[in-house]
């Protein structure tokens, strides 16, 4: 396991009178591959110049655009932009990687004035404008740091002192790929399949037999490679895209835009959502695995017993039935000769059923295969 190194490089920073608010397009960190073997990756993010808030914004995306572009003589240039697409900062990362020992010697510089002049010169090809400003940048290089593969440091750069917050580059190396990635499984890449496509129900209804028992007002709702809900005395019913091995999915539905529709044991059931179920929308066929044994955890929806009565709830029982009784005798009753019937008593409502809503990345998650 490699040790986690962050080292702080307080490198001194320019004062700015306001932060740039746009965002920057995607929270992916950058990634450059060194000639001589390994990656350096780039990401920036905004902090609290206060350490004692540090937490609150360690998962913010960076409020800037950037870039990093690999040079000739172990050179790496960063640039960040703001939102009208100007350069306002950038510097220069020296990287020497040495995979005998699985090392990395580095030095942060400050930006190469020739490449800043080809930044200010535009390029109409990427429809960025020439700019007058000047570039900022550090004003002199670090000592050389040695950073062992895995490891990661960060800089400031830009810091706001009236507004107490600061942009920060975390650069990270490493001679594997799979080790520069965010700890985040989900930002790992992997092969596509139709397990990637993720479903989502938000804002639901479902009916069965044209019956709405269930709404849900959660724009969160459920989303998953699979969905399912779970209606009492009906059981579960798990929907996927595809078939799963070793699981009795039946193909007996479709997903239509944000509409989930399929017919099981003589029921008809129809799941609807206030956005599209699949990212893409369409018409796609739908295979539904019927779980009717299934229990929930919330446990059985029998209303608990009541509580004994006691003395007075008794004697105020005995005085409520004799009242019943007398009120009874004082009814004139019909006659048997005519054709008047007593009203019939309208049913007793049936108690509200609790209906679950989930979603699941994978069938094992929802139903373990049997050994």
């Amino acid at each position: 396991m490699t040790r986690s190194k962050v080292l702080t490089i307080a490198l001194c920073l320019l004062a700015m009178t306001g932060m740039a608010t746009a965002q920057e397009a995607a929270k992916r960190q950058l990634i450059v591959p060194l000639a001589e073997g390994g990656f350096v990756a780039f990401k920036s993010e905004t902090a609290w110049t206060d350490t004692k808030k540090a937490s609150e914004l360690q998962l913010m995306p960076a409020i800037l655009g950037s870039r990093a572009l690999a040079d000739d003589n172990r050179i790496v240039h960063r640039v960040l932009k703001d939102s009208g697409g100007r350069f306002i900062f950038g510097y220069d990362l020296w990287v020497a990687p040495n995979p005998t020992v699985k090392q990395f010697r580095i030095v942060v510089r400050p930006l190469d004035p020739q490449y800043e002049s080809k930044l200010r010169a535009g390029n109409e090809s990427e429809g960025e404008p020439p700019q007058s400003e000047v570039i900022s940048t550090f004003a002199k290089s670090t000592e050389a740091q040695t950073l062992d593969d895995g490891d990661a440091f960060s800089i400031d750069l830009l810091v706001n002192q009236s507004a107490g917050v600061k942009i920060v580059d975390v650069v990270r190396v490493a001679f594997d790929r799979a080790n520069i990635w965010d700890n985040n499984p989900r930002a790992l890449p992997r092969d596509f399949s139709l397990d990637a496509v993720e479903l989502g129900v938000k804002d639901y209804r479902l009916l069965v037999n044209g019956n709405v028992v269930s709404t849900g007002k959660s724009a969160k709702g459920a989303a998953g490679t699979l969905l399912w809900f779970y209606v009492p005395d009906r059981g579960r019913f798990i929907v996927s895209l595809v078939p799963r091995e070793g699981y009795q999915f039946q193909k007996v539905g479709i997903i239509e835009d944000n509409r989930i529709e399929f017919t099981a044991s003589g029921n008809h059931y129809e799941w609807l959502s206030s956005s599209p179920i699949l990212p893409g929308g369409g018409t796609w066929n739908l295979w539904v695995l019927h779980d009717p044994n299934y229990t929930p955890l919330f446990g059985s929806d029998t209303p608990p017993a009541r509580k004994t009565d006691g003395v007075f709830e008794k004697f105020n029982s005995a005085v409520a039935a004799a009242n019943e009784n007398a009120r009874k005798a004082r009814t004139v009753q019909p006659s048997t000769l005519t054709n008047k019937t007593s009203p019939p008593r309208a049913p007793t409502p049936e108690p509200p059923r609790r209906v679950m809503i989930g979603g699941a990345d994978r069938i094992e998650n929802l139903w373990p295969r049997s050994p």
